[in-house]
């Protein structure tokens, strides 16, 4: 499932991303510092040239006599390397006026006297080759060539003892800033972005039969992500229509059925007695059963049906108990209630409780072998009952739950809705019914949050 993560995917998308910038930033200075050809050189120089070209003085007589102040400063690396990079000042007969080296680093170039228009060239000298460029200046109508030359040599020492260590550092510190920064500002923007996501996450998983009412909440929710909740509402407004809608006619047609059966067996009553009558009488039974059950099953479901207040379940189980003495003892089975004086409060509908202790000790006793017992244990955060039955395969327990499912061992023709509602009830609640062998005999467990099992 983390695979399928959007945060993740955005924040490996950012990585990846970062890791492509860095990658493609390493390359292209890489490609920059192994680019030796004349064109890059050239165009540095000619772009120097223009540079100093525009910071020529001149006298009073118009004639160029040195650089601004600014390039004066640095005029010791004329003096310094004379071998290595000069510059000079043509009048238009190609005469030199001003020069930064004696002797001439240009005389050795036939190409730099010739050339008196703006481009660049290139020359040997003493087997070095140098890259130069030619720059027009025009002061007080009289035309004058700044020339320019630096060895190839020298702007190889520049670029890779200063400008590649130093490009080299800052590559490293941009991209650690870029990772670590921006990783961090990905992380929290992700967080605050993805956060009502995660509350509309919750606030589905909530969502129940017994909740259908409820609705995932828009505020704060992206724009992007909005429709969808919109269309998820609108889905469960259907949904409730539905569910209401079915629960109503279940209710409904139970009620209706209730008062026909009722005259047929008053009619039954009233025949002869016979083999057909009791045949009939036991049918009739067993549909107004079925009928009863299907109205107590649409009423538990519905959760507005519910009173919640402080209940004694030990008392409650005294009161089931009694009322299926009757049961219990035409199959020989014993019931065992709590005590007396056992006490232990919950919070709890009382006749839903009352139903569900019902349900489960007639599912029990049904089961139950004659000469055998049904416990009933409460505690203060469960209640058990327990028969010694013959129990019920894994298969048929993971069943049990399930509406109109019988056991074959079950002795009576029941619906196969008396443990469906107990888990309606018990959902309703909030508690948890579970089913464990219990050799011999079956357990069902009704619990409170995350009590300890009583077994």
């Amino acid at each position: 499932m983390w695979l399928n993560s959007l945060g993740l995917k955005v924040l490996l998308a950012f990585v990846v991303g970062v890791a492509l910038s860095i990658v493609l930033l390493l390359m292209t200075s890489a490609l920059v510092v192994d680019w030796r050809s004349d064109i890059l050189s050239g165009y540095e120089t000619m772009e120097r040239t223009k540079e100093l070209a525009r910071k020529l003085v001149f006298d009073h007589h118009g004639r160029p006599v040195g650089l601004r102040r600014e390039v004066d400063e640095v005029s010791w690396v004329f003096d310094s390397l004379k071998q290595e990079t000069a510059y000079r000042v043509l009048d238009a007969d190609g005469q030199v006026v001003l020069t930064s080296a004696e002797p001439d680093l240009f005389l050795s170039s036939p190409e730099a006297t010739l050339s008196r228009t703006r481009g660049r060239f290139d020359f040997e000298r003493d087997g070095v080759l140098m890259h130069g460029a030619t720059e027009p200046v025009e002061h007080d109508g009289q035309v004058w060539f700044f020339q320019f030359a630096t060895s190839v040599r020298l702007l190889d020492i520049i670029q890779r003892g200063f400008a590649v260590p130093f490009m080299s550092t800052g590559i490293t510190v941009f991209s650690l800033v870029l990772f670590f920064v921006f990783g961090a500002c990905a992380y929290v923007t992700l967080t605050y972005t993805l956060k009502p996501l995660r509350r509309l996450s919750a606030g589905a998983a909530a969502i129940s039969p017994r909740s259908l009412h409820a609705r995932l909440q828009l505020h704060a929710v992206p724009t992007e992500i909005a429709p969808l909740v919109e269309s998820f509402n609108r889905v469960l407004d259907r949904l409730e229509q539905g569910y209401r809608t079915q629960q109503a006619f279940l209710a409904s047609a139970a009620h209706e059925l209730k008062t026909p059966l009722a005259l047929i067996r008053a009619q039954i009553e009233l025949m002869e007695g016979g083999e057909d009558r009791r045949a009939l009488l036991n049918d009739v039974q067993h549909m107004t059963r079925q009928v009863q059950q299907l109205l107590q099953l649409a009423e538990t479901s519905e959760r507005y049906n519910y009173h919640f207040t402080e209940v004694d379940v030990a008392e409650v189980a005294r009161e089931a108990v009694a009322y299926l003495q009757r049961m219990a003892d035409s199959g020989a089975v014993s019931l065992q209630a709590p005590g007396h004086s056992v006490s232990v409060p919950w919070l709890a509908d009382r006749s839903a409780l009352f139903t569900l202790l019902k349900n489960l000790l007639e599912n029990a006793i049904q089961h139950a072998p004659p000469g055998t017992s049904v416990m009933v244990a409460v505690g203060a955060n469960a209640l058990a009952v327990r028969d010694q039955g013959p129990g019920v395969s894994e298969v048929d327990r993971a069943r049990m739950f399930t509406r109109f499912w019988r056991s074959a061992a079950r002795r009576d023709h029941g619906a196969g809705l008396g443990l469906a509602i107990c888990q309606e009830i018990a959902q309703a609640h909030g508690w948890t019914l579970s089913v464990h062998p219990a050799e011999p005999g079956l357990l069902l467990q009704v619990r409170r949050g995350d009590a300890a099992s009583m077994l």
